[in-house]
């Protein structure tokens, strides 16, 4: 194991996995990390199409021929242009949890079934006012609805991990059915830097990204008295609508 991924070898939880995501033939399905193919497998006897984005060049190779509609892609997921999908679902490798699921948030699709580490999916499926939420929660409870389906021993895992991980489901919001990609950047942008000044008011925070005085007199002067952790996905959204292309790289 050359880049920290622990690999899930529990052949029913594969199955499990694969079943929560309510696969049919005419699915596109994306799998980030799939390491050894335990779970690729599973997937190409449910979906149309996988795509399966592997860095390590040894492990692509390996996977790479061994089923008809399992196309292989020897790159890195944070890096190389993703294509078209419907669908998510992954064993992702810990050390990439953030910035993937960040990542996908900025693309359309309709369901996603994503394997993280326990306290990983306790703290992204935190509600505001609690101790773990932050800005993970904060962004992706903005633009999905969160379910921990279960838990998943370490045992489970090869090599076997320090930690217990959990099964995850996302689904885009009813009200929000295509993930707009400029909105998604700013909203993780916004969370990331109220969050980095989360001992201080919204209003301070804000103004210390740069902010200024007539912007902030703009917005909802009760969200502005509110810490960072006390706001909603809404409530932090209804401040970035306010300011249109503040955050946007």
């Amino acid at each position: 194991m050359k880049l920290g991924q622990h690999f899930l070898m529990d052949c029913d939880a594969t199955v499990r996995i694969a079943s929560y995501a309510d696969l049919k033939p005419g699915d596109i399905v994306l799998e980030i990390g799939p390491g050894p193919g335990n779970l690729t497998q599973e997937l190409a006897t449910r979906a149309g199409r996988v795509y399966a984005v592997e860095i390590d060049p040894d492990l692509a190779g390996k996977l790479s021929g061994r089923f008809s509609n399992v196309q292989v892609i020897n790159e890195d997921a944070l890096k190389v242009e993703l294509p078209l999908y419907n669908k998510i679902v992954s064993n992702l490798p810990y050390q990439i949890s953030s910035k993937m699921t960040y990542r996908l948030l900025t693309r359309p699709f309709e369901v996603a079934v994503l394997m993280y580490q326990w306290e990983f999916a306790r703290r992204l499926n935190a509600k505001a006012g609690s101790d773990e939420y932050g800005r993970l929660a904060m962004t992706v409870g903005f633009f999905c609805q969160i379910e921990i389906l279960e838990k998943v021993s370490k045992m489970a895992f090869r090599p076997v991990p320090q930690v217990d991980s959990a099964v995850v489901r996302l689904r885009p919001k009813l009200d929000r059915p295509v993930v707009d990609e400029i909105e998604a950047a700013a909203l993780i942008r916004l969370a990331e830097g109220l969050f980095n000044n989360r001992r201080k008011k919204v209003k301070k925070g804000l103004a210390a990204l740069g902010v200024g005085r007539l912007a902030l007199a703009e917005l909802d002067p009760v969200l502005l008295e509110k810490r960072p952790e006390e706001l909603t996905p809404d409530e932090a959204a209804s401040l970035l609508e306010a300011l249109p292309g503040k955050f946007v790289r």
